[in-house]
């Protein structure tokens, strides 16, 4: 990834009923130009969505950060991100929703609506998940160390958006079931989907501002990313 240049980036405010939302866009909002809708991590929008939008952009896509939490709800630590993020991974269906509200945003803001793929890390990782399930009319979805878990009360379904989850092989928040659970729901959803795992890397590997970054992986990671993201906007 190259260097952060947050003068890319545009606020967008929108709403969820009487709950503020700030968003943010890249700059190069074109006319049936393909976008990437962003999920950040677990404490909101942070430097590596920021810079992950601005690679996109130099890629040629518009990309949009979601702000799940809204104004006046973002966490400052990891005890109170670890509450908020808890709620809306109980909760899928709000969750679900102020994905599908940042969607419509981007799509107003003009980027082709059959050319859209989400991808998310961590927490947002767990919602580019939902997204699919939610059958959000997305072409793709990527989940990076993202939460894999899915209440087993839930039915598996046929998911239409194809799939890419990049997770670290020495994550302790996923499960060995996890994975169990998540291939067969995949399978039973008849789903065009991929699975790869980066060796040496704990949960934040592609983060630099983490202890867990890994630049090999990450950096590959981020070549499988674009890689499918090419596929399916094409």
């Amino acid at each position: 990834m190259n260097s952060l240049n947050a003068q890319n980036l545009k606020t967008v405010f929108y709403q969820d009923g009487q709950q503020k939302l700030n968003g943010m866009i890249t700059d190069n909002v074109a006319k049936n130009l393909s976008g990437v809708l962003i999920l950040p991590a677990w404490k909101g929008i942070d430097n590596e969505a920021k810079q992950a939008a601005t690679d996109l952009a130099k890629e040629g896509y518009v990309a949009f950060i979601a702000d799940i939490y809204g104004e006046g709800n973002i966490p400052t630590d990891n005890a109170s991100a670890a509450k908020i993020a808890g709620k809306y991974k109980s909760d899928f269906g709000a969750y679900q929703k102020r994905i599908d509200l940042a969607l419509k945003e981007m799509i107003k803001a003009g980027v082709n609506p059959n050319k859209i793929a989400i991808i998310g890390y961590c927490f947002g990782g767990t919602g580019a998940l939902e997204a699919a399930r939610a059958q959000l009319p997305v072409q793709g979805v990527v989940s990076i160390h993202g939460g894999l878990a899915k209440d087993i009360s839930r039915k598996n379904i046929p998911l239409k958006a194809k799939i890419l989850i990049e997770h670290p092989a020495n994550d302790e928040s996923v499960k060995q079931e996890d994975i169990v659970n998540l291939t067969k729901e995949m399978d039973e959803g008849k789903t065009d989907w991929q699975f790869i795992t980066y060796a040496n890397s704990k949960h934040t590997f592609t983060n630099p501002e983490s202890a867990d970054y890994n630049k090999t992986m990450a950096d590959r990671s981020w070549q499988h990313t674009l890689l499918f993201l090419k596929e399916v906007l094409k």
